[in-house]
């Protein structure tokens, strides 16, 4: 299973591009915000271009909004057969 790529807001990556471009040091700023490294020198950089985007920045389609709520909606009825096979077996044991 993948884990969630986190996404930000425009206004807090101009938030941390704003404190290093008023002198605090990445590292302090990434630490202060629980950021990687390469993330925020990243944001700075396209900062300086003007190509900075916020989250959400791709135009998402009802289709693809159906197909990840559908995805979710899978994985969790996975867990959950799961989750039952285990109870059912768990269960039997004690029966025998």
């Amino acid at each position: 299973m993948n884990i969630p790529k986190q996404t930000y807001t425009i206004e807090f990556k101009e938030l941390a591009v704003k404190r290093v471009s008023g002198g605090q040091t990445v590292g302090a700023v990434c630490k202060e915000l629980g950021l990687r490294d390469q993330t925020l020198r990243n944001w700075v950089t396209a900062a300086k271009q003007g190509r900075l985007q916020g989250a959400g920045s791709r135009v998402v389609t009802a289709e693809e909004m159906e197909l990840s709520r559908l995805r979710a909606e899978n994985v969790r009825l996975k867990r959950e057969t799961e989750i039952l096979k285990k109870a059912a077996a768990y269960f039997a044991k004690d029966v025998l």
